[in-house]
């Protein structure tokens, strides 16, 4: 009896021996499983992050903008005799010899013109943007803009094109999607940007540029800042091609500091023939921002065109010819300083405020056209014999306002600007009808209102909602705003007899309103 209680007892404790070791073996196998599990996940989550890195939403980013525009635009002019009119006169009789002077006076008296008001009461325009950003590979990313700008009831220029402004006659390739045209969705920027090159705050961009709508009018336009691809309004406001080399370094004192090189061809005038010997037009510019923060902006820029064509290519519905370079009339520099601030707290609101100065000093050759040359000529010294001046003239523009936002999404604004005689611009895609405000040789005041609405953003935390309402005065001291072919004219000295390519406006005026939204 002990004896097989013994067994039993001895049986009992190799079983219960038994248990650690086939428990222990379990948990083995639960780990080995854990293991394999957790790899699978890892592995899973590795492919998930792959998939969402080459998703749309990490690669390419969509946005743009939409505005309806209404402007009621009135003006007045000055009696002239219309220059072209009186060549038109003259070759209608065929001579071949110079016009008597009774034949040139009456060429004259044929081509006079009155003093008169121009008007568009209400001119609908729609605008639409469409921006395309895309990263390409590791430090390249392209960068697209698609434009289209149409008048209501218009596939051309007709609305809005006249004989005032030679920004204005007609588009031109620097300002397509800039100037009411077509409803054709057209390319304004298309440039590819490689950052980063050998680990250096350096960065190289090549294509269609964005050189339009730069500090500071990016306020007006209720814009973020341009950043390090924009160019200041005051100088140029034209869709170049060309190219850019930066260099940002990290300096503590100038936080945000950068500066480029640039160039771009305004115009290519195609193979050289015998028949053919028109340059290129090119320009070079260097921009120095020494601070680039939400306080403070400065900005030093200097430009160079080179051997500047006398027209643009464009077709002109106003007067009725297709206008092209005909010759190079010489070059021209353009020196500029600016510096914009953001004020907060200033009472209940933020305080933007800014100012720009401009310089342009031109360099003519002895090349003219039509006998008119780079600020040299006026009909009147080709009508009387008169020689041709070839001296380098010099012209300054000042740019400055400010702009209060108020917590109700309310921001009320203010500009001014001032161009001297001699003055030039490159800016003839800015965002005005009458002219590019900016190239005016004169005064331009010009109030506005921006309503927000209290919406919530959905496409991106940029997209809004506003109405803007603003009022234009061009007060015009000399002819040529916006034009470097023959000499200024002073406004208040021009006579009936006094014979001029453009019809010299003496003032004009803009009321707009617009409904836009940024998306």
């Amino acid at each position: 009896m002990k004896r097989e209680m013994a067994k039993r007892l001895l049986c009992i404790a190799a079983v219960g021996m038994m248990f650690p070791l086939a428990a222990q073996a379990a948990d083995e196998d639960l780990q080995l499983k854990i293991d394999k599990l957790s790899k699978e996940v890892a592995d899973l989550k590795g492919s998930v992050k792959k998939v969402e890195d080459k998703s749309l939403g990490k690669w390419l980013t969509i946005g743009g903008d939409y505005r309806f525009r209404l402007d009621s635009l009135r003006g007045e002019t000055a009696a002239f005799t219309n220059a072209m009119g009186v060549s038109q006169y003259l070759n209608s009789l065929g001579l071949t010899a110079p016009p008597t002077p009774a034949r040139f006076g009456a060429a004259m008296a044929a081509a006079a013109v009155p003093a008169y008001k121009p008007t568009n009461d209400t001119l609908y325009t729609n605008k639409f943007d469409l921006d395309l950003h895309a990263k390409a590979t590791q430090d390249v990313t392209v960068n697209v803009k698609l434009a289209m700008y149409k008048s209501f009831g218009s596939q051309g220029t007709d609305a809005t094109t006249g004989t005032y402004f030679s920004d204005r006659v007609g588009v031109m390739d620097g300002t397509i999607g800039h100037i009411p045209s077509s409803s054709l969705l057209d390319v304004d920027r298309a440039y590819a940007t490689w950052s980063n090159i050998a680990d250096q705050p350096v960065w190289f961009s090549a294509g269609r540029r964005p050189a339009t709508n730069g500090s500071p009018s990016n306020l007006k336009l209720n814009n973020e800042r341009p950043g390090n691809g924009g160019t200041p309004a005051l100088l140029v406001d034209y869709a170049f091609d060309g190219m850019t080399l930066g260099y940002a370094p990290d300096i503590d004192i100038l936080p945000g500091a950068y500066a480029k090189v640039c160039y771009g061809r305004g115009f290519d005038s195609g193979f050289e023939t015998p028949t053919n010997s028109i340059k290129d037009t090119d320009m070079l510019g260097v921009a120095i921002i020494p601070i680039d923060t939400d306080p403070l902006r400065v900005w030093l820029q200097w430009n160079r065109g080179f051997d500047i064509f006398d027209a643009a290519a464009m077709n002109s519905t106003s007067f009725g010819i297709p206008f092209k370079a005909t010759t190079n009339l010489g070059d021209i520099d353009w020196y500029g300083a600016g510096a914009m601030s953001t004020l907060k707290k200033v009472g209940p609101g933020t305080l933007n405020v800014f100012a720009d100065f401009g310089l342009s000093v031109t360099h003519p050759s002895s090349n003219t056209s039509n006998g008119l040359g780079l600020m040299t000529n006026t009909f009147d010294g080709i009508f009387s014999g008169q020689p041709s001046s070839l001296s380098s003239k010099t012209g300054w523009a000042a740019y400055a306002g400010v702009r209060y936002d108020l917590p109700s999404k309310t921001k009320i604004g203010f500009e001014f600007n001032h161009g001297s005689e001699n003055w030039i611009t490159f800016a003839p895609a800015s965002d005005d009808m009458w002219t590019s405000k900016v190239g005016t040789r004169g005064n331009v005041f010009e109030p506005y209102i921006i309503q927000e609405l209290n919406l919530k953003p959905i496409s991106s935390h940029l997209s809004k909602t506003f109405f803007k309402i603003g009022y234009q005065y061009y007060d015009f001291e000399y002819t040529g705003s916006n034009n470097w072919v023959g000499a200024p004219v002073k406004i208040s000295s021009i006579q009936p007899s006094t014979a001029l390519m453009m019809a010299p406006v003496k003032s004009a005026q803009d009321i707009y309103a617009t409904f836009e939204v940024k998306f």
